[in-house]
């Protein structure tokens, strides 16, 4: 990457609305955007250094990836849909974390729920008794964390105060940056005594199916099971014999697979699941928090930096 010339002209091509990227061109004046339809055909002479897409990918980015582009960024926190065969050396990046509040308190809020048994304890008559009720709590409980990246991280920040018990598996040998937080070395020193399991980690092809009859089977009897990472990540026939069994007491699921879900599926109708339309990473920050990690990296590149949130296309993570 050349060193950069402090006016020079940088073009910018993007599937998103062009709307969403007042907030670059007011921190760069020099930058120019380019409109992508998602499913629309290109412009034959177009030319662009960087490119602003979905996650998933488009139809055109072939194409695309072949004007010019030197930087991909993705705009969201997970990539597993992308298609990394046609990057060919080109870096990826994504907005890696920019969720992590609004998801952890998503968490927060779905332990609590399955504790205190809301929205079952809520009356809309006399109940047969005032005064009584077999409620849990998050004192003392086990929480354990598949995965220990940025979401991972603030949802165990947000446990602590609660006095939880944190264990957490990564990929990485690294250190605990939460002195708190266990780290362990296997699912099974993970699960075993787990009272609720939160699935954080990306999906990548040795991630996918993570949970699974075996890895259920490691949990006690009754354990609470959140995901909001991706659908993937979890066998979802394997689910249902677990919850069938009682093996697992509880499913949160924000991410399912597919998404949308059709009419009909059995998520929607079994009294053990707690179903959700991908919504944890909403709040009123979100879309900010998400082109703030892009404007971030426009000013590495700008100023001949290396990227951050990069992708590893082997690992897709």
């Amino acid at each position: 990457m050349s060193e950069p010339v402090p006016d020079e002209r940088v073009r910018i091509a993007t599937h998103m609305p062009v709307e969403m990227l007042e907030p670059v061109c007011a921190a760069f004046p020099e930058v120019d955007v380019v409109s992508l339809s998602v499913g629309g055909t290109p412009p034959p002479d177009l030319e662009a250094e960087i490119l602003l897409t979905l996650p998933w990918g488009t139809p055109d980015l072939a194409f695309v990836l072949a004007c010019g582009v030197k930087w991909v960024h993705a705009y969201g926190t997970g990539v597993n849909g992308f298609p990394f065969e046609l990057l060919k050396g080109v870096p990826l990046s994504c907005s890696r974390g920019a969720s992590a509040t609004a998801i952890s308190e998503w968490v927060i809020a779905a332990l609590l729920a399955a504790e205190k048994k809301f929205p079952q304890t809520w009356i809309k008559q006399p109940p047969a008794r005032w005064n009584t009720a077999d409620l849990g709590t998050l004192e003392g409980a086990h929480l354990a964390l598949i995965g220990f990246g940025g979401i991972a991280q603030a949802i165990a920040r947000r446990c602590l105060p609660f006095d939880m018990k944190v264990r957490a598996l990564r990929r990485s040998e690294a250190r605990s940056p939460i002195p708190e937080v266990e780290i362990v070395g296997s699912l099974e020193e993970l699960l075993h005594d787990a009272d609720h399991v939160v699935v954080a980690a990306p999906e990548t092809p040795a991630t996918r199916h993570l949970l699974n009859e075996e890895t259920f089977g490691l949990m006690k009897p009754g354990a609470h099971v959140v995901n909001i990472a991706r659908g993937g990540l979890v066998d979802q026939e394997a689910l249902a014999r677990a919850l069938d069994s009682g093996q697992v007491g509880l499913a949160t699921l924000d991410c399912v697979e597919p998404e949308p879900l059709p009419e009909g599926h059995w998520l929607f109708s079994h009294p053990k699941v707690r179903l959700s339309a991908h919504i944890s990473w909403s709040s009123p920050k979100s879309h900010a928090g998400l082109m703030d990690r892009f404007i971030e990296n426009l000013g590495r590149y700008r100023r001949n930096e290396a990227l951050e949130y990069l992708v590893d296309p082997i690992e897709q993570y």
